[in-house]
């Protein structure tokens, strides 16, 4: 299905999408099916670019994990690892900062502060 969004519904799905809201409340705010909401959905998701700061999950040889966007790249960011959210399995191969792909940026979520976010410095 081909869907429109205008720049006014990118906005609420990009602002949505930070926030962690699940995809059948933003389909419920957009006022539309959830099949739909679905596909417009996707469409900003596949050009959204997230920002220093934004908490996001992703996929890590198939263990979710979460953390902290520290550093952007072109196509990928920095991400400090939270553990206490994360597989803990993975602590034994991966260091406490990941180099994380945009498009396998699962989605964003609302934690509260962590422990990892005492000593954390943001690169412009």
């Amino acid at each position: 299905m081909d869907v429109k969004v205008t720049a006014s519904t990118r906005t609420i799905i990009e602002q949505e999408l930070r926030r962690g809201t699940s995809k059948s409340r933003i389909a419920n705010i957009l006022e539309v099916d959830y099949a739909q909401g679905l596909d417009m959905i996707e469409k900003v998701k596949e050009s959204i670019r997230p920002d220093i700061g934004d908490k996001i999950t992703f996929t890590f040889r198939n263990s979710q994990m979460k953390g902290i966007i520290t550093k952007l790249l072109s196509n990928s960011a920095v991400v400090d690892i939270y553990w206490e959210e994360s597989d803990l399995l993975m602590k034994d191969i991966c260091e406490d900062k990941t180099i994380v792909n945009f498009k396998d940026i699962k989605s964003f979520v609302n934690l509260p502060p962590q422990k990892e976010d005492e000593d954390l410095r943001f690169d412009e």
